[in-house]
């Protein structure tokens, strides 16, 4: 009698491990572009003659449509086809980049940002439901969310280190022509190793309705928290903005119910942890978000930081993530996912309360690196925690949407805390300057306020996250239950 030998898994494989590689590049391409503007705004406003209100559209712009369309980008991934999707996704992002880099004026380049964001909004849920469909044994979906996840939280810090060292360098425009030929690998890699899956749904039968509710509530949150620090929360077009949202939604809701097929099947939202999961990405986001764009601007303004010496400053933080994204992932077997995260809100909510005691004349050693590296462990541990207990227990069918919903979290989160902790700050400064203080001291005290915020919103994300599953790595089935579609037919600081 023989013993058959044991099979070795996907991740196991020279395919798995490269499909692995590729689809963590597609979610590292996207989510970099969130921060690496940052520290090449400077030197945008100046070339292309921006005003300061319309600048923070370089960064707003490609969050709204990023966020707004990714809901609908996750949901025609799972009934048109993955690869499909990831595919036009990559080229549109890489057209758009071109765009963006050959920009001679503001409005081509916010246009083209806007593009960038629908790109990245067919890619990034295209990708991850791809990794966990492919990835479906317990300890390789572990080990494949646990890469992802790490990438995501190494994103923010390599995002500024990248915009530091190309806008002063070869210059800002290199902050988007990076993107094209790294795009172009990734599609070449995409047809050797993705499968063609087949599409299906029909178009006739997409819950139109739905899709334009949903994308219009997305679009129009996005922008009434980007514009509300500038017009004023308790004017009459931040609340109608607000209420409209407020309408879309039920809206949105009503037609799911009656949807044969609808785009968001809210059985989804009985999965266990998945609620809770996404609003800890939510309110975590919005603390790491604004952490580091504060931070980013008190190296440049206060200390007079190059952009240089600004992106080179966040190596240690993209060191102190990888390690703790590498170690935490090796403890959700033992440990699970909920004390990781919670751990990990917390410590990081020390590391940004540190940050927010920082003085004007302050040191990059004594009051910068400490913070940031407390910080960077716990971001780390929170990320691949978040990413691992939002996709535990989701089916095949649904996977395109659960990555559609963890990723439009860290959207709106970080919308959600650039409009409000920039609005806490700007209020700080703005009444200082009114009495005469000086700008670095009065931009300071903006920074510690809103800094202060954000920590509380890490506390916060550490209580939501006791409600997330606390998986272990369960597998999940890789059979594709049928389809009823197949069935039945960033705002302006005063001194920046």
């Amino acid at each position: 009698m023989t013993t058959a030998a044991p099979q070795s898994t996907f991740l196991a494989t020279r395919r798995g491990k490269l499909t692995l590689m590729l689809l963590c590049a597609v979610g590292f391409l996207d989510f970099v572009d969130t921060s690496i503007v940052n520290v090449a705004l400077p030197s945008i406003r100046h070339n292309l003659h921006f005003s300061v209100q319309n600048l923070q559209w370089v960064l707003s712009g490609y969050l709204l449509t990023y966020g707004g369309f990714l809901l609908l980008g996750g949901r025609a991934a799972d009934l048109l086809g993955r690869r499909r999707i990831l595919v036009t996704g990559t080229a549109l992002f890489a057209l758009s980049s071109i765009a963006c880099g050959l920009a001679q004026s503001s409005g081509t380049l916010i246009g083209a940002r806007l593009v960038q964001g629908l790109g990245a909004a067919m890619m990034t849920p295209a990708a991850l439901s791809i990794l966990t469909t492919s990835f479906n044994e317990g300890s390789d979906r572990l080990k494949a969310l646990g890469a992802w996840g790490a990438l995501a939280g190494l994103s923010s810090g390599v995002g500024v280190l990248l915009g530091g060292l190309l806008s002063g360098g070869p210059g800002w425009r290199w902050v988007f022509f990076v993107n094209p030929p790294i795009s172009v690998l990734v599609l070449l890699a995409t047809f050797r190793l993705i499968a063609n899956d087949k599409r299906r749904a029909k178009l006739a039968h997409f819950d139109t309705g739905g899709a334009i509710l949903v994308t219009g509530a997305m679009l129009l949150a996005i922008y009434a928290l980007v514009r509300a620090p500038e017009v004023g929360w308790n004017t009459t077009r931040t609340i109608a903005e607000l209420g409209g949202v407020v309408v879309l939604l039920l809206s949105f809701l009503a037609n799911e119910r009656r949807h044969a097929n609808p785009l968001v099947p809210l059985s989804i939202f009985r999965i266990k942890g998945l609620a809770a999961a996404d609003a800890t990405q939510i309110i975590a986001m919005a603390g790491f978000y604004s952490m580091f764009f504060f931070v980013t601007l008190y190296m440049q303004n206060v200390l007079h930081f190059s952009p240089t010496r600004a992106g080179v400053s966040y190596i240690p933080v993209t060191v102190g993530v990888a390690i703790s994204a590498g170690v935490c992932s090796k403890l959700f077997a033992r440990t699970g996912t909920r004390p990781i995260m919670v751990a990990g809100a917390l410590l990081a909510a020390g590391g940004v309360y540190w940050l927010s005691r920082i003085p004007v004349d302050g040191s990059y050693l004594t009051d910068l690196l400490p913070g940031l590296m407390i910080m960077s462990i716990g971001l780390g541990a929170v990320f691949v925690g978040v990413q691992t207990a939002a996709n535990a227990g989701v089916p095949p069918d649904k996977a395109g949407l659960a990555a559609a919903l963890i990723n439009a979290s860290f959207q709106l989160g970080a919308a959600l805390g650039l409009a409000i902790f920039s609005a806490v700050a700007t209020s700080r400064t703005n009444h200082l300057l009114a009495v005469h203080i000086a700008v670095p001291a009065a931009l300071t005290s903006g920074f510690h306020l809103a800094l202060l915020v954000s920590s509380l919103f890490l506390v916060a994300a550490a209580l939501i996250a006791l409600r997330a599953t606390n998986t272990r790595g369960e597998p999940v089935s890789s059979v594709e239950p049928e389809v009823a579609l197949d069935l039945n037919p960033v705002p302006a600081i005063e001194g920046v």
